[in-house]
């Protein structure tokens, strides 16, 4: 059976980090729902317009494997701020299924409480935001860092290793790395 991953967007999204996250998950075969806020078109960061498969309302009560959150300003500040998107984070992380973020959007799961008493990383100049957010959580500055249900991420350069981990907890590292060759990443 197919995984299912929603990941919610608005403007100003960090386009390199939502598209290459669900180009690779849509690879391996698991089912991705891009939600925008409104259910519009958005423009990311870079100008690019992306269309949304729904809003995030029409998606909420879905069953979902895993929520990834992209970053870029303000997305991720409007994501953390969004009540629907907050709504769904805790109900996902009361069931222990897989909570992801990259760049700033950590900084949306850090004012949930999300990541206290856990490893993570994000953008670099959002590091002692998130630290200030969750004193307890440990920073680290690998690429992507896994710790538990929790899987963060830097930034746009970072965002295959970011999209093939998720495969990997998804699917399996054999899915993994099938995806790896595939896109010809070394």
């Amino acid at each position: 059976m197919a995984k299912n991953v929603l990941l919610p967007f608005t403007e100003g999204v960090e386009e390199i980090e939502m598209i290459a996250v669900v180009d690779v998950l849509r690879r391996a075969g698991v089912r991705v729902c891009m939600a925008s806020l409104d259910g519009a078109a958005v423009t990311g960061r870079s100008g690019i317009t992306i269309m949304p498969d729904a809003a995030i309302e029409d998606a909420q009560n879905e069953i979902w494997d895993m929520l990834v959150l992209p970053g870029g300003l303000p997305n991720a500040f409007l994501l953390r701020d969004n009540a629907c998107v907050k709504t769904i984070t805790l109900r996902l992380r009361k069931q222990r299924k897989t909570l992801a973020a990259i760049c700033a959007a950590p900084l949306a799961l850090a004012a949930f409480g999300i990541i206290e008493d856990h490893r993570v990383t994000s953008y670099p100049s959002t590091g002692d935001d998130l630290q200030a957010l969750a004193p307890n959580a440990v920073y680290v500055d690998d690429a992507v860092v896994e710790d538990d249900f929790l899987i963060t991420s830097r930034g746009p350069g970072t965002a295959i290793p970011f999209a093939l981990r998720l495969v990997a907890k998804l699917c399996g590292e054999h899915v993994a790395e099938q995806v790896k060759a595939e896109i010809v990443y070394s």
